[in-house]
């Protein structure tokens, strides 16, 4: 669901109510989307580091392109070089 910053303000309490049911509720300022209400666990969930490195592992077999693949160690030095 995408509301916007003043449909947002005028119905907090009911997008609070259908967040916390599970539903994403985007808000949108000028028709860009700025902030996201989600589940509190939702949130947690998300930084899950154990979680995440499953997801990774699952989508770097599903992309996989034979022997020339990136392996997981590669993606994770290329993208903390990428921060610096």
């Amino acid at each position: 669901m995408v509301k916007t910053l003043r449909e947002s303000k005028a119905k907090l309490s009911e997008l609070v109510e259908a967040a916390s049911r599970g539903e994403d509720v985007l808000i949108s300022v000028r028709g860009k989307v700025k902030a996201r209400l989600t589940k509190a666990g939702a949130a947690r969930d998300s930084l899950d580091g154990a979680r995440w490195a499953r997801q990774l592992r699952k989508l770097h077999r599903a992309f996989a392109a034979g022997r020339s693949a990136l392996s997981i160690e590669q993606i994770l030095s290329e993208d903390r070089a990428g921060r610096v």
